[in-house]
């Protein structure tokens, strides 16, 4: 492997370089280098306890705290609990940290959001004036985000209070999305001497996990309040550039850092067997000069790389791939499909592979709609995953216990002052037993109905609240719908038309895609993408790769295994030595295979396996006997 195999705990002198920089009378800034099952948030939450045995008591008697800065609400959810709780600790996603920070300061937002919306609408309008055919779809895109911001401008001075939640789509009139808070924050955190006293007399000590993926602006931001307030300030980056997937991340971040931050790496990969972590090192080879080891007693593991054809049943040859790993590793639990984590590139993979595409593709292609479908907040869907779902499954196993506290946890007919104001408060009961009858019925004979027809009884018997979108989508003609409601999804930068068009066609699939897209959200789904699995580990991954099913332009594993030619886009950026689609897959093809425990496969489908199998070989991530073609 390069470097030679040594005891377990070599990385110990890194935790205890962290904890001096934590020193509040003597702060240092420092990038730690934390690659793949490196323990990395052990050796966080140990220095972090070891800052509250020293000095957390002052800090307390300050109202101060360290804010630790994670990338995803699981992430922060654990170092939380691993924390005890503590409150001189406040642990968050990038997005609520930086809301945290602003969301008092209107009047300064107003005149930031103000200027922007100007700047835009004077780009937009110059682009429109030297269009040369107003009727493309450029052009009229344009033209209705022209119409969208100048509403939003001229709603700007009725705001009293902006809002914005970090989980959502925030799509209301006095809402900020999420591009926006981390644009304010870093302006003002770059550019205001009075917010720079502010933070820093809150967070004199600020720690941001997979710093290679928080959004640059805001790192720069960073950068500049630590070079102004070194002397009071720390600042702690923990990340591995070799796992920076998304594209507004800071390029290369721990190079070229000041000369006074300390740089500390940790070599060892306590997660995986040595075979994944040769595979690993020999993916980033030639990227940079990090190289992990592995655990002393770690066994040797499985990877082996099997090729199909793109025209093969790809449920066919997934299964006969884990047929192989079973035998291969000597692990049944590969014929066992929930206990192995398949990693797709794109979400619409696995709603094709579970079942519910048809729902999912209208709502994810919506702009607005995309970031709650994913996380699964999208609240005109959970009417269905929350209230419907549970229902139907109570009236399955005819539990009338559970369908009535159902009912009357959820349906406004069941508001205290209703019921009270109801001279005949039995015949009224019945009334909405009925109605839970009627609604109930369109399952009866094991029948899927539309989401449609579930909306149309709900909507007819006021058995539920529904949210605006559907009371929009569900009117049988345009006339019938209310320009307040469209005005309230107004996403300040699309037309609302689109969301409705989104929903309308959502509405046409059956019920059971619901239940199918629930389970994919379930911490329990075999599914998950490339993407959405870092920091996580699971003892065996199957790793899917295909372009065409995944219908992204970000990442091109055809190109990275030489099965398809460079772009001329490519060919130029490699001259000029910037960033590549390759050099992005290849990152993304770590973060993936860097999962694995024990045993990973990984299913390339191809127009030209022969072509994927000589490359592989080329590279030296595989020997012989681990390349199949299937």
């Amino acid at each position: 492997m390069g470097a030679s195999l040594k005891d377990n705990n070599i990385d110990d002198s890194v935790d205890i370089q962290i904890s001096e920089c934590l020193n509040p009378h003597n702060p240092k800034s420092f990038f730690l280098f934390a690659g793949a099952g490196s323990g990395k948030t052990k050796s966080l939450v140990q220095a972090l306890m070891r800052f509250k045995d020293s000095f957390g008591y002052g800090f307390a008697l300050k109202s101060q705290k360290i804010a630790i800065i994670t990338y995803t609400n699981t992430a922060a959810d654990e170092i939380t609990q691993r924390l005890k709780f503590d409150p001189i600790f406040n642990v968050s996603t990038i997005h609520s940290f930086a809301w945290e920070l602003i969301k008092s300061l209107t009047s300064d937002i107003k005149i930031y959001v103000e200027g922007q919306l100007k700047e835009d609408l004077e780009e937009l309008n110059d682009a429109q004036t030297k269009s040369k055919d107003l009727n493309n779809k450029t052009s009229i895109q344009r033209a209705k985000k022209i119409v969208s911001k100048e509403r939003r401008l001229k709603n700007l001075p009725e705001i009293t209070q902006f809002t914005y939640n970090p989980n959502g789509d925030n799509i209301k009139k006095d809402s900020l999305n999420h591009t926006e808070v981390i644009g304010i924050t870093a302006h003002f955190m770059e550019n205001e001497p009075l917010m720079q006293d502010i933070i820093v007399a809150r967070f004199p000590i600020i720690l941001v996990d997979e710093s290679q993926d928080t959004k640059k602006e805001l790192i720069k931001a960073l950068f500049s309040l630590q070079n102004n307030k070194k002397a009071v300030f720390s600042l702690g980056l923990f990340g591995d550039t070799m796992q920076r997937i998304y594209a507004d991340g800071q390029p290369n971040l721990g190079l070229s850092l000041p000369k006074d931050w300390l740089l500390p790496s940790k070599q060892m990969n306590h997660r995986s067997d040595k075979r994944i972590i040769k595979l690993i090192n020999d993916i980033r080879k030639g990227v940079d000069k990090q190289e992990q080891l592995p655990r002393v007693e770690k066994a040797d593991g499985v990877v082996k790389l099997f090729i199909s054809s793109r025209d093969k049943d790809k449920t066919s040859a997934e299964e006969l791939v884990a047929e192989k790993m079973s035998v291969l590793s000597k692990d049944k639990n590969w014929l066992n499909a929930d206990e192995v984590k398949i990693l797709i590139l794109e979400h619409h993979m696995a709603a094709k592979r579970m079942g519910f595409l048809d729902l999912f593709q209208p709502l994810y292609n919506a702009d607005k709609l995309k970031t709650s479908l994913l996380d699964g907040s999208l609240s005109a869907l959970n009417i269905f995953r929350k209230i419907i779902l549970p229902l139907v499954d109570a009236n399955n196993t005819n539990d009338k216990f559970a369908i009535a506290r159902i009912v009357k946890l959820n349906s406004p007919l069941f508001d205290k002052k209703r019921i009270e104001s109801t001279k005949n408060q039995l015949e009224y009961i019945s009334t909405i037993n009925n109605h839970v009858e009627k609604l109930l019925k369109l399952w009866e004979d094991e029948a899927d109905p539309l989401l449609m027809n579930i909306v149309e009884v709900i909507k007819e018997t006021n058995l539920f609240s529904l949210p605006g979108d559907l009371k929009i989508s569900v009117s049988k003609e345009s006339e019938d719908r209310d320009d307040t409601d469209e005005e309230e999804i107004d996403d300040n930068s699309q037309s609302s038309v689109e969301i409705i068009e989104a929903w309308e066609a959502a509405l046409q699939t059956p019920f059971s895609q619901v239940f199918n897209y629930n389970e994919y959200l379930s911490e329990k789904s075999r599914f998950a993408t490339h993407q959405g699995v870092k920091g996580l580990e699971f003892p065996r991954v199957m790793v899917i790769i295909d372009d065409e099913e995944a219908k992204g332009f970000m990442f091109s594993y055809d190109k990275l295994f030489g099965s398809k030619g460079f772009s001329a886009t490519d060919i130029k950026n490699l001259q000029e030595g910037k960033e590549t689609g390759i050099d992005r897959t290849r990152r993304l093809f770590y973060v993936a295979c860097s999962r694995a425990e024990k045993s990973l496969a990984i299913v390339a489908y191809t127009n030209h396996p022969e072509t994927v199998k000589a490359n592989a070989l080329a590279y030296g991530w595989f020997e012989e006997s681990e390349i199949e073609i299937i």
